[in-house]
């Protein structure tokens, strides 16, 4: 199971490798378009969401393609808000458009960025990601959030309102926090994000 995790200069790339050759996987780094290609795909991502675009750009061709095929894809924190029509950060910087919606600033009250555990509830059994799983905390790293404006939430958490925790779209998957650091919680996600994987071989 060959699983390529995107290295465009912005995401804690060997966490996410450690952690998904610790449930199974062979993952790869690719740090050129030409290795962006496998069974599956991660985009990891911690930082602005303009120059995460800018940097991912070379790779579009590539995740072009992985989506055609119809295989599965991971979006980790930035990685996740990419996916997204627009961001307000950054005067409505545009994204990949894979999902309608924009990501906003979280409207809470408490401090900003978001850094910390915190409990993520699942409210669609459905996806692939949660089964086995009705709630647990994970690790965020955040001050912006995804507003879908299709049905994709499956997970949320509270941060002084509602924050979307993930999404799931066909093959398209997103967590917003970081599984590769939330405990046995993000290693089942990762772990059943390679199952569901495996069910499409």
């Amino acid at each position: 199971m060959r699983v390529a995790i995107i290295d465009y200069g912005l995401g804690n790339v060997r966490s996410v490798y450690n952690a998904v050759r610790y449930v199974g996987g062979e993952p790869v780094v690719a740090e050129n378009p030409n290795d962006a290609w496998g069974d599956a795909l991660i985009i990891p991502g911690v930082g602005a969401f303009r120059d995460g675009v800018m940097n991912l750009s070379r790779f579009l061709p590539a995740i072009e393609r992985h989506l055609n095929l119809k295989r599965p894809i991971l979006g980790i924190c930035l990685g996740l808000q990419m996916f997204f029509e627009r961001s307000e950060e950054n005067s409505k910087a545009k994204g990949l458009g894979i999902i309608k919606g924009e990501v906003v600033r979280i409207k809470t009250p408490y401090k900003l960025p978001h850094i910390g555990w915190n409990l993520v509830k699942v409210e669609n059994k459905e996806c692939p990601l949660f089964r086995g799983l009705e709630e647990g905390f994970a690790y965020f790293v955040h001050s912006y959030h995804a507003v879908p404006k299709e049905p994709v939430t499956v997970a949320t958490t509270e941060y002084g309102c509602k924050v979307t925790a993930a999404v799931w779209k066909g093959n398209v998957f997103g967590t917003q926090f970081h599984p590769e650091r939330s405990g046995e919680f993000g290693l089942k996600i990762l772990e059943n994000f390679l199952k569901f994987c495996y069910s499409l071989k």
